[in-house]
């Protein structure tokens, strides 16, 4: 069966985004762009043949990312990274698209377990969740989720919305791997122990 599997960037006090909101990245681009956090991310995306994202973030990645291929000055990993966000099967959840704007992309307006569930029964290779906050933490909360990677970020925030509130089933996660960075920033992966 497809693994689900989610990444999610965090502040060090557990904040995925700051108090501004999501759209201000300033506390994440010093980190973002460090060979640990690229690494990361390649590891994640490389088995994955489906994104599955949130509207909001859809609107967001796929409206900067291919606008880098073939930039240049680009790094290399993140131009592969855009090549196969473009490629890959996208799966939008929303209840106010019609229709997707982007190719090889389906909008869907049903829960994210009942897709997951779905998207499960068919293909091959990961479904990968890319920083859609409420996707994840809806798929959490189903117990749906086998791998959960994060970065963690060594800044404070203060405030902000946290991934970790709300309903949650108690279950157990084994650590699969773990880097530091040269700044101070953790990649860590974790699957779920069934």
């Amino acid at each position: 069966m497809r693994r689900v599997v989610t990444n999610m960037s965090l502040s060090l006090d557990g904040c995925y985004a700051s108090p501004a909101g999501p759209q201000d990245m300033g506390w994440v681009m010093p980190y973002a762009v460090s060979d640990v956090a690229r690494a990361h991310l390649t590891s994640l995306w490389e088995p994955a043949t489906t994104a599955l994202l949130g509207r909001v973030n859809a609107e967001g990645f796929l409206g900067f990312w291919p606008t880098i291929i073939g930039a240049e000055g680009v790094d290399p990993r993140d131009e592969a990274y855009a090549k196969w966000l473009v490629e890959a099967d996208k799966v939008v959840l929303s209840s106010t698209l019609a229709q997707a704007p982007w190719e090889r992309t389906t909008v869907v307006d049903r829960p994210a377990a009942e897709v997951v569930t779905d998207l499960r029964k068919t293909g091959d290779g990961d479904i990968v969740v890319f920083s859609s906050a409420s996707v994840i933490k809806a798929l959490l909360a189903a117990d749906k989720v086998d791998r959960l990677a994060l970065m963690v970020f060594p800044v404070f925030l203060g405030d902000g919305p946290r991934l970790f509130d709300g309903d949650r089933p108690g279950v157990k996660w084994n650590l699969v791997s773990q880097t530091a960075g040269e700044h101070g920033e953790l990649a860590l992966v974790y699957d779920r122990a069934r």
